[in-house]
């Protein structure tokens, strides 16, 4: 093994879990991808846990109910850990409505000595509904569908998040620097 190769190898990266959670439509997956992008391009090591991949891969047949609902997020905590634990910076853009559910993500990260920050993007409902991304606001309001955090299913806003990002009122890139921001007060950026 040569010394570079040595040097490389010796050469360990903190990783952390970035969860942001928020109405459909808030702009979290968006924000996630944003500083993604910066975070590899300064040669991080960074996965995004999409909501909707990981409801289609890890979470394939749960429903929305509370309880399918708090499996779904502890799935993707106890991966997030796993990956945050190995080095990997890990966004994770997921709803995760229910305060208890967010918790225990945090104290899997808390137990296991590994960094986790929660961020709300707090984008109203009435902002959300217009962006309307996949269309779930129409439909809920069509009839066609029910149970939409926010709407007609509740969504339990974090009391005490680590970043609170109001992305109506800035740009995608000025949310992404505000939580690059935070990562680097916090050491993991």
């Amino acid at each position: 093994m040569t010394t570079d190769q040595e040097t490389s190898m010796s050469v360990t990266e903190t990783g952390a879990t970035i969860w942001l959670t928020g109405l459909p439509s808030a702009g979290k997956t968006t924000i996630a991808y944003d500083l993604a992008g910066r975070l590899r391009g300064e040669g991080h090591r960074v996965e995004v846990l999409d909501g909707d991949e990981i409801r289609e891969f890890l979470s394939a047949g749960l429903g929305f109910s509370r309880e399918d609902r708090h499996t779904n997020v502890q799935r993707i905590g106890f991966v997030a850990e796993l990956l945050a634990a190995n080095g990997v910076k890990v966004l994770v853009p997921v709803i995760a409505p229910y305060a208890d559910s967010r918790d225990a993500v945090r104290k899997r990260h808390q137990a296991e000595g590994t960094a986790y920050l929660e961020v709300h993007v707090a984008t109203p409902v009435e902002v959300c509904s217009v962006r309307d991304v996949k269309g779930l606001y129409a439909k809920q309001a069509a009839g066609e569908i029910s149970g939409l955090t926010g709407v007609d299913d509740p969504y339990e806003a974090p009391e005490s998040p680590d970043l609170r990002i109001e992305s109506h009122q800035q740009t995608v890139q000025e949310s992404a620097a505000e939580l690059y921001a935070l990562l680097s007060e916090r050491g993991a950026a």
